[in-house]
């Protein structure tokens, strides 16, 4: 309990309490927090747009080879991000597998706002996906077995049973991804750098400031991050203990 209570005890001893709301009222930190929401509610929707469906083909599709893509959906919760970023530069990159591709239909990702959201929902979107694939496993199917049988399509179904099923992973998981995304930092400063108001998001700016002689804003930020996490975790807790 101690290894994790100090740290955070340390921080709230060392900030500057006195100094916290005009810190926090700075253009570049104002700049950061701006970013860091942008960027992770955008990874979010991306995360939910993508994720969601993978979700339910892992959860009720039999095909050969799942358990290697379930493997390689999980993996970038274990892989270094730093190793994560330079995977998405191998790919995206202007001399990348399929940057190329991109560029010539004028899309630039490294280095970009765009860059900062596709590193955050590479790296988060496997919190939605296995907290979803729980839930439709385990989702009463007879619901809907008994809307088809009255005649509701497919989609129908899926958007009026079960999707309703699941609501509260669904939630729990978009949560959790987006938590993630907020706190990303080794992916995004590798494939998308740390340009001021452009790429530069919350926990990149801290890096920033403890790297510089403004410890003190490096600390208050770092709170921020901190109360956030907690309250996410705090409030999703039961929640959490369901995932496998």
């Amino acid at each position: 309990m101690a290894l994790f209570a100090v740290p955070i005890i340390a921080l709230a001893i060392r900030a500057p309490w006195s100094n916290t709301w005009s810190t926090l009222r700075t253009g570049e930190s104002l700049d950061a927090l701006r970013l860091s929401l942008i960027t992770s509610l955008a990874a979010t929707a991306v995360a939910l747009a993508l994720g969601v469906p993978l979700a339910w083909v892992q959860a009720r599709v039999a095909y050969p080879g799942k358990r290697v893509v379930r493997a390689v959906t999980t993996l970038p919760m274990v892989l270094p991000p730093v190793v994560g970023g330079a995977a998405l530069l191998l790919a995206f990159g202007r001399r990348g597998v399929v940057g190329p591709a991109l560029a010539d239909v004028g899309v630039h990702l490294p280095f970009t706002t765009g860059g900062a959201i596709l590193a955050e929902a590479f790296v988060a979107m496997p919190f939605l996906v296995l907290t979803l694939e729980a839930a439709f496993a385990t989702s009463d199917r007879q619901l809907e077995e008994a809307a088809q049988m009255l005649g509701a399509g497919p989609w129908r179904v899926f958007r009026r049973v079960t999707l309703p099923l699941v609501r509260p992973s669904l939630v729990a998981g978009a949560v959790l991804c987006w938590a993630r995304a907020l706190g990303e930092f080794g992916a995004t400063i590798t494939f998308a750098g740390n340009l001021q108001g452009r790429t530069q998001t919350l926990p990149l700016f801290v890096y920033v400031k403890l790297q510089g002689a403004d410890a003190d804003a490096a600390v208050v930020l770092s709170l921020v991050l901190v109360a956030i996490s907690l309250a996410v975790l705090i409030a999703l807790r039961d929640r959490w203990l369901t995932v496998p």
